[in-house]
């Protein structure tokens, strides 16, 4: 059973999944949001568990992309029950990288463990320190899938290329950006990706606050936190990269180095013509994009774990009413 998004998308790479003995293994898969809290692992396994006996499943393997905790504050990796035959096992705590793959072993290695005889009642596999820690917040942005929020950013794109069309062919940006240093180059990219971050963050209201004043709630609300901001910057900078490529190539191909240095006054080659789009670039974000207003669709709101969260408990709120019947 597994989580909605990502957690679907890598179950069903798993469905093929076969025992390494002369057995096998019939594999189905649920789509279907289980999890109602990040560290509530208790009652994710009751959930699965309820499932289980209801559908006659000989095992459940719960899959969510939602960072899972331990009493000692550690990340959760894996979290089996074999007397009840189920185990949950959190995505993002395997990185960043070959998910699929490391998705495959985990889920191998919690099947054959609950179908051993000879294997303990419960097992739990956390990643801590810092470097565990790294691991799961790689996996939370790559869940998030950062790529995808171009899509939720189109209106700011467009009404930025469009401004930095016009800006291109205006003399006094010429002058400027033949003025600017390197360093004022870079800050001006700086902020003006950390201004649309920021603009979305509270244009979509997707800052997490904590639901109490426990450690865990706010170590879950930093988490959250992180993962959102990590994602949204690598979603702008996708942005950035794609508008000033289109820049660069309009001003390679409407202006003449030569004309441009002339009203310049001072010698003007095409490198120059890239100082000129990345100056162009930074300038179009701010007055392109936040003058045109944020979209704050579904795929801006995907970026933040605690929305997501916030579907889930709303899509199993009818199943619990159902269940006080």
């Amino acid at each position: 059973m597994a989580d909605p998004h990502a957690p679907t998308e890598v179950a069903r790479h798993l469905a093929d999944l076969h025992a390494d003995d002369e057995g096998s293994w019939d594999v189905d898969v649920v789509s279907e949001p289980f999890t109602t809290g990040s560290e509530d692992v208790r009652t994710a396994v009751e959930r699965l568990e309820d499932r289980r006996r209801d559908e006659g499943w000989d095992l459940v393997v719960g899959l969510t992309e939602l960072p899972l905790h331990d009493e000692e504050g550690g990340h959760l990796l894996v979290d089996t029950d074999t007397a009840r035959r189920v185990a949950v096992v959190s995505l993002p705590a395997l990185g960043g990288v070959r998910r699929h793959a490391r998705a495959r072993r985990a889920v191998g290695s919690v099947v054959r463990s609950m179908t051993d005889e000879d294997s303990p009642d419960d097992g739990r596999v956390s990643v801590a320190g810092a470097r565990g820690r790294a691991r799961v917040l790689t996996g939370m942005v790559l869940a998030n899938r950062p790529w995808l929020l171009v899509p939720g950013l189109k209106s700011a794109l467009v009404a930025a290329l469009a401004t930095g069309a016009v800006a291109t062919v205006n003399s006094t940006v010429w002058v400027l950006a033949d003025s600017l240093s390197w360093w004022r180059l870079v800050v001006a990219s700086v902020v003006s990706v950390g201004l649309v971050v920021g603009w979305l963050v509270v244009d979509a209201e997707l800052w997490d606050r904590p639901d109490d004043d426990t450690a865990a709630a706010r170590h879950r609300s930093r988490l959250y936190n992180a993962s959102t901001l990590a994602t949204l910057l690598v979603g702008v900078l996708i942005c950035y990269l794609v508008l000033y490529l289109i820049n660069l190539l309009w001003a390679l191909f409407v202006l003449d180095p030569s004309v441009v240095g002339s009203t310049a006054g001072s010698s003007y080659g095409y490198g120059d013509l890239a100082v000129l789009a990345w100056f162009v670039a930074s300038a179009a974000t701010v007055g392109g994009g936040l003058g045109s207003g944020l979209e704050s669709d579904e795929a801006v709101r995907a970026a933040a774990y605690s929305k997501r969260e916030e579907e889930r408990r709303n899509r199993l709120e009818p199943d619990a009413d159902d269940d006080d019947r």
